[in-house]
């Protein structure tokens, strides 16, 4: 059974919910025709596609941006693409990064250029992005890479990994729907519990086929003006996709895993003093690449020798110190045991099989107790000051 936290969302959203949730009651004996189009022709491995680069301009399509924090090639944005591809309904653009950078936060890159490269991903206008989520949502909603003024929706995924309680701060998927928001784009992050001894790369396909009822229910509300424009979604979709139990309205948690920082010794662990080699010989490989970035950019960069200067030090200055000790660490996450908690809960409810949706605001609510605590404290602060 699913529950639902009144007033967090309009009633038209959570109609749409409440019919996604109904259309799935019957299980799969009672699947109507209907349903099974809804449910993922578009994620089969069929060679059929109903887009073609022509539609690139085509205004008649809503327009949908699509972005994650893993990297443009990784399965969950790869499978969701085609599947908003080959529905055929909208007009699909990709602003990815290149690589994974999936705990980036809300980062932002700054006095450093980034390349943006054309990608493969049929039937959708695709860019690589040598930055962040954020930098990618940023770059394709400035007007300085595609030719549409804002796009209808941006959604953020399909990240691999809960982004519940605590691990929204550091999430990069998160940062890129955040962004949206931002910019006052309506916007969705996805993410599947992915758990390593249980979770297989086709759950990426059943995590698709779970979300695209969402995402037509959020595009078509849009277009109505009901969907809730002071906030974007966050969508937890839990480790067995396509075992879930419906779609529950949550709200953040405080859960997050234990950090573990871990030292690293070259004599001690052979096996990381190799992974800290790999990274030496990556970082020639690197400042290769931004060698012939720079030369791209040369007359760009020369119009200001200082900040050559600057950019020159901050990337190539790798200094041997031989009376220094270096010490080397790693931060790796373990997850707690969890106290009991409230049902309605994002990472409760996701431990029970429910695809939690949990709003995210830009405006922070602080509780009374909270802000009546802080005022005291600074009225005593500063007569003790006085």
């Amino acid at each position: 059974m699913t529950t639902t936290k009144k007033n967090m969302l309009p009633p038209g959203l959570v109609n749409n919910l409440q019919e996604v949730l109904l259309s799935r009651k019957g299980g799969n004996s009672n699947t109507n025709n209907d349903e099974q189009q809804q449910k993922p022709d578009a994620v089969t491995d069929s060679t059929e596609t109903s887009t073609s680069a022509s539609d690139e301009n085509d205004n008649s399509k809503p327009v949908v941006l699509v972005t994650n924090g893993e990297g443009i090639y990784s399965l969950g944005l790869v499978y969701l693409v085609q599947a908003l591809v080959r529905s055929g309904l909208y007009n699909v653009h990709v602003c990815a990064p290149q690589s994974d950078k999936s705990v980036s936060s809300h980062s932002v890159t700054v006095r450093e250029t980034i390349t943006v490269t054309p990608a493969e991903i049929d039937g959708a206008t695709a860019y690589e992005v040598s930055g962040t989520p954020v930098d990618c949502v940023s770059l394709a909603l400035s007007g300085a890479l595609f030719s549409w003024s804002k796009p209808l929706l941006v959604i953020s995924g399909i990240n691999r990994g809960s982004s519940c309680g605590h691990h929204m701060f550091y999430s990069g998927v998160v940062g890129g729907a955040r962004e949206a928001l931002v910019s006052g784009v309506p916007s969705l992050s996805i993410s599947l519990n992915w758990k390593r001894e249980e979770s297989q790369e086709s759950d990426f396909k059943d995590a698709v086929a779970v979300c695209l009822p969402l995402i037509t229910a959020a595009i078509r509300d849009i277009e109505k003006g009901v969907f809730p424009k002071s906030c974007f979604l966050s969508i937890e979709i839990p480790t067995s996709p396509s075992a879930n139990k419906g779609f529950k309205l949550t709200k953040q948690s405080m859960w997050r895993s234990a950090p573990n920082w871990l030292a690293v010794s070259a004599n001690r662990h052979p096996s990381s003093a190799a992974h800290f080699m790999s990274n030496q010989q990556s970082l020639g490989l690197q400042l290769a690449q931004l060698s012939r970035d720079a030369s791209a950019a040369g007359a760009a960069r020369r119009i200001s020798a200082q900040r050559q200067n600057v950019e020159v030090e901050s990337v190539g200055a790798v200094k041997s110190d031989t009376n220094k000790v270096k010490k080397y660490f790693r931060l790796e996450f373990i997850n707690k045991e969890q106290e009991e908690a409230e049902e309605d809960l994002d990472f409760k409810a996701l431990d029970n099989g429910f695809v939690a949706v949990t709003p995210f605001s830009l405006c922070p609510q602080i509780e009374v107790d909270i802000q009546t605590a802080a005022s005291d404290w600074i009225s005593g602060a500063l007569q003790v000051e006085q």
